[in-house]
This record gives structure tokens, C-alpha cells and sequence, in this order.
């Protein structure tokens, strides 16, 4: 690499470490800034004006305001305002504007929607929808019937409108936790919420006309809404989310359960989540997670460079992070992270690994630090599953996304074994010498034959199938990087594979998208270059990082276009706005320490 080339990335690295110490909150972390989403909007607004449309009359008249100023210009609702308009959020905003179908203000957005409706269905009858909204979530009911829900809530499905609604089991929620990977239930494990409140008001729209199953019934519904009393947190948002908690709060109020502390309660969150826009966003933030990918995007020298006192903030606070109790929502023992320092944060897989690598690096000798670690070592293979892989949130649950194992998590676990290997005591390290077996074995059994690994998080909207195998080959290569080869037979074959396909997937202007031919992004291409540079293949990291300081050298970092690559629950889009920050600061860095190595 010329060393005006070099100068450029110390230059443009610069401004990334400068423009990422100045974000930090007054805790000392980072909070990032998840995307607004028309779907978290739809929904909460509707949930507001089920539950009292006087009171909260004007959350429910910003959030429709917002919807009203941010529909695409092809009439639709993507599930971020970068995003491409799709059916799911645009039945629901379709549903969300029922409340305001004969306000004169709003009729052109309403007859821009249907008409974008109508290109995608035959008409807008309820067989209709329901038919396309089964058939595109087929036999997962997570999200399929929460908007088929909403629909028939909101009139749209005409008056035979329950018929055309799934009933969910929402008996089983009265069953303890670790019995239901026994009955193949249709919606993951995060979403019990769901799966009570809409299967209740679906069988008080449509009682069932078997005697027994009344009876039954009647003894099962206090049962079941004891278990979602438990499930939320005192601030009354479910896993923090705006779509969950409203989807909740409009099925109780559908169910006649409206004043039970549950609504008040998810009435509050909705209230003191909405934006200064009026808008709503996915989920309330991913502070834990974005401090640990801060915390090691710096270089060395600069964060050396953070003083003792920051640095000593910032560890006290993600040691603070770590769930310290039985988790209510998954029943997890004690020892992981969640995504957001809130109440209703879940400890899952990826974050307590990041949480792991975050805090080797501000002190891995730390006692406290390794007591924590040790904890959180424990708790990741007690979620490990028996094919090797590591889920989101908790053991062997179900077969469903979400529940079980994924490559990009099952790497980011491996990061977090080996990096901690050497600093606990003998006998968990043993252990995790045969978790990390478990989850190279996985790796390999759930490697493409085109040499890609394909994650669960992340996604991209310009490949065919949404799919983001750039994303995921990189984070595995990553963590496999990190191994010694002569413990693993198989290894340089899996890496040799994965390499080939990032190379292919490599663009002209030395970036990558999330798949081959796809478009490259600042977040792709950043992930893609730490790879190479983590093999030492110089020409496919510097053509990179070149394409990356092209991109970012003349720009104000503030105003860095981050690109909707990450994936909620059953596949919502959203972007956060320091991703691509963090993501090529780390992927800059790396290059620099590569060649320096020359």
C-alpha cells in the first residue's frame, strides 16, 4: 500500500476515534441511534388509540402525522424510511390510518396505500390478505397473526374478520418454559407476550363452540395472564420493543382485559418512547451492544490514550450490565447481557459475547472482570445446543429462527471463548475447550456449498432473497481466524472456502454488499476488509479500505448514511446510525496493523 494511501486511512481514522469519543452519554457509553421504523409507529399508535384514543389523542396524531410525511413514493411502507415498501407494513399503517379514514387530511395518503395494496393483491378482501399474509410467513405465526390482528382490530377485514385470523395456543403460555421445545409451538420463544395476548382475543372475537374448551378456558386465562404479568418489566415495554408491547396492549383491550395493570402499563412505555418527530423505533436502543462494538473498534494507541477514569466508567458500567438473576422472559440462569441497559432487556448470545471481548480488552486481569467472565462463559454454553451452535436467547426452544443456533453468533461465541481462555481457572477451561469443538463442528456442518455462512441478525434488501451471506461468511471467518489450525483438521479447508467466496463477492470499486453483486456499503464492506485482514491478504483488505476512505475521507462522520442491513423479529429492517462508524473504525485499524506488520 503507497503511503499516501496509509496517510489517508490515519487520516480518515482520525476522524472516526474523534467523532466516536464525542457520541458517548453521560454514563460514558455509547446509546447509537436505532432508525425510526413505520411499522413500530402503525403499531403504536393504534395500540394507544385502542386503549384510550381521548387521552392519548396526541401521540396517536403525531405518530399518524409521521406516517402521513414519510410514505414511499410509491404509496407502500417499508419497515425503516430507507427501506423498500413491503406488505407486512403497509397492512399494518393501512390498518394504523383506519382511525383517521374520514379525516379529509389524510384520504390521498390512505388512497396512495391502497392503490400500492391493490398492485400486490387480487382486492382487498379479507381472504385475500389473510391468504398472502399465511403464505409469506408460512408455518411461523410470530408475526402473521399479530397483523392479521391488527387488521381485523381495526375493521379491514370487513365483518367475518376473525375467521380469518389464526388462533394461536395461547393454553400453552400456562405450561412451564422448559416443556414447550415438546410441542412444536408456530411462534418463538420471545414472543409468549404475543402468544397470549392475540390468542385471547382471537377466542373472544370467535368462542370456541366446544363445551370443554370453554371450561377449560376459563380456568387458563388467569393462569396465562399471571404468566404475562411476569414476563414484563416494570416500564411495561416487552423486550424493549414498541411493535411487541403495542401488538400486546390492542389485543388486551380486544379481549375486554383493558384494565388490567399490564395495559396501564404498556400504555406508559408507548408514551415515553415516541420521538420528537412523532415517530416510534423498532426497539428503544442497543446501547450494551454498540458500547462493546465501540469499545473495540479503537486502536490501540488511541485507546490507551482514554483516560484511567473513562475507561474505569465504562467497565463499571457494562459489569453493571450483566443479569445477575433467573430471567424472567427465558427463564436463562444469571451471567449474560442483553442489547440495552433497560428493564426490558433479555441476556442473549451476541451481546454477552461482545460484552466478553469488551471487557478483555478494558482489563482482562481484573478480578472482577474475570469473575464476571467466568459467569458469562458459563451461561454461553448453557445455552449452547446439542448440535454445537449457539441461539439468540435460550436452549433448545424450538426449531424456529431465533431459537436455534445461527452461525454469526455461534463466531461471535467463539471470539469470546478464546479470548478468555488463558485468564480463568483450569477446570472451565476445559470445558470450553469442548464448546469450542461443538461449535467449529457446527460451523462446518452449516457451511454453504459456495463456501458462505449465512447469519440471523443481518440481511440485505438488494440481494434477490434478502439474504446477507457477506455478513455472516465474515463474522465466521473472523472468529475461526482466532484458532490455532493444528487443533482442527477440517479448519484451513472451511477457511479456504469462505475466503473464495468473499473474494468472488469483492465489487469493482473494492467494496462489498451483502451478496454477490450487490451493492457495497460502508457496514459490508468494513466487515469483509477485517477479514482479510485478519488472513493477511493484502490486495482484497487495502482495495477495501481504500473503497472505505473514499467514502469517508471528505464527509462530516455525523452525516455518515448508515444502510438498513440489520433484521428484527421476522425480518424487520432497521439501520443504526453508528454501525458504519464503529464497523470501519475497527476495519481501518486492522488494516493499519496489517501493514505495519510488512
Amino acid at each position: 500500500m503507497r503511503q499516501t494511501e496509509i496517510e489517508n486511512i490515519k487520516q480518515t481514522v482520525k476522524k472516526l476515534e474523534d467523532h466516536l469519543l464525542s457520541t458517548r452519554n453521560n454514563n460514558g457509553v455509547w446509546d447509537g441511534r436505532l432508525s425510526s421504523s413505520a411499522l413500530s409507529t402503525a403499531v403504536a399508535s393504534f395500540g394507544l388509540w385502542m386503549y384510550d384514543k381521548d387521552a392519548n389523542a396526541d401521540f396517536i396524531h403525531q405518530g399518524l402525522n409521521w406516517l402521513k410525511n414519510n410514505i414511499n413514493d410509491d404509496g407502500g411502507f417499508g419497515d425503516s424510511i430507507k427501506s423498500a415498501s413491503n406488505l407486512s407494513t403497509t397492512l399494518l399503517c393501512w390498518s394504523a390510518l383506519s382511525i383517521v379514514k374520514d379525516d379529509p387530511e389524510f384520504s390521498s395518503t390512505i388512497d396512495k396505500v391502497e392503490s400500492w395494496l391493490l398492485q400486490r393483491l387480487k382486492s382487498l378482501e379479507a381472504q385475500e390478505i389473510s391468504k398472502a399474509i399465511l403464505n409469506h410467513y408460512k408455518t411461523d405465526r410470530t408475526f402473521s397473526v399479530p397483523i392479521l390482528a391488527m387488521c381485523a382490530l381495526a375493521d379491514r377485514l370487513g365483518y367475518k374478520a376473525w375467521n380469518y385470523v389464526p388462533q394461536l395456543p395461547f393454553q400453552f403460555a400456562a405450561i412451564p418454559d422448559r416443556f414447550f421445545k415438546w410441542f412444536n409451538l408456530s411462534v418463538v420463544s420471545y414472543a409468549i407476550p404475543a402468544l397470549i395476548a392475540i390468542g385471547l382475543v382471537r377466542q373472544n372475537k370467535k368462542t370456541s363452540r366446544i363445551p370443554i374448551i370453554r371450561v377449560l378456558n376459563k380456568i387458563i386465562i388467569p393462569r396465562v395472564l399471571k404468566v404475562l404479568a411476569e414476563k414484563q418489566p416494570d416500564n411495561g415495554g416487552f423486550l424493549e420493543a414498541a411493535p411487541l408491547t403495542g401488538f400486546v396492549l390492542m389485543s388486551l383491550v380486544g379481549s375486554d382485559k383493558k384494565e388490567i395493570e399490564v395495559c396501564a402499563k404498556a400504555e406508559s412505555f408507548l408514551q415515553n418512547s415516541i420521538r420528537k418527530d412523532g415517530s416510534w423505533p423498532i426497539d428503544t436502543s442497543l446501547t450494551t451492544w454498540v458500547t462493546t462494538l465501540a469499545v473495540n473498534s479503537f486502536s490501540d494507541e488511541t485507546f490507551n490514550k482514554i483516560d484511567t477514569k473513562s475507561r474505569e466508567q465504562i467497565k463499571i458500567w457494562l459489569l453493571n450490565q450483566q443479569h445477575c438473576k433467573i430471567h424472567p422472559f427465558t427463564k436463562t440462569k444469571p451471567g449474560g447481557w442483553a442489547w440495552i441497559d433497560e428493564q426490558g432487556g433479555v441476556p442473549d448470545g451476541d451481546d454477552t459475547s461482545g460484552a466478553l471481548l469488551a471487557l478483555k480488552r478494558l482489563d482482562g486481569k481484573d478480578k472482577a472482570n474475570v469473575e464476571a467472565a467466568s459467569q458469562a462463559l458459563n451461561w454461553l454454553m448453557g445455552i449452547q445446543n446439542g448440535d454445537g451452535g449457539i441461539p439468540t436467547f435460550c436452549k433448545g426452544w424450538g426449531k424456529l429462527p431465533f431459537d436455534a443456533s445461527c452461525p454469526d453468533i455461534t463466531a461471535h461465541a467463539l471470539r469470546a471463548f478464546v479470548c478468555w481462555q488463558s485468564f480463568i481457572d483450569a477446570k472451565l477451561s476445559k470445558r470450553l475447550n469442548k464448546s469450542i469443538k461443538k461449535a467449529v463442528r457446527y460451523l462446518k456442518s452449516v457451511q454453504r456449498t459456495d463456501g458462505s455462512w449465512l447469519p440471523l441478525w443481518f440481511g440485505n434488501e438488494g440481494d434477490e432473497n434478502h439474504l446477507n451471506p457477506v455478513y455472516g461468511t465474515s463474522l465466521v471467518l473472523k472468529g475461526l481466524s482466532e484458532l490455532n489450525k493444528n487443533d482442527f483438521p477440517d479448519l484451513g479447508n472451511m477457511i479456504q472456502k469462505g475466503l473464495t467466496f468473499l473474494t468472488k463477492a469483492q465489487n469493482s470499486d473494492g467494496g462489498w454488499g451483502g451478496n454477490v453483486n450487490v451493492a457495497s456499503s460502508i457496514e459490508e464492506t468494513s466487515l469483509a476488509v477485517r477479514t482479510f485482514a485478519a488472513y493477511n491478504m493484502h490486495d482484497n483488505a487495502n482495495a477495501g479500505a481504500n473503497c472505505l476512505v473514499n467514502e469517508l475521507i471528505d464527509k462530516d462522520i455525523s452525516e455518515i448514511s448508515a444502510t438498513p442491513i440489520g433484521l428484527y423479529f421476522a425480518s424487520l429492517w432497521y439501520y443504526e446510525d453508528l454501525y458504519p462508524v464503529v464497523f470501519s473504525l475497527a476495519a481501518l485499524n486492522d488494516v493499519l496493523k496489517m501493514n505495519e506488520k510488512q
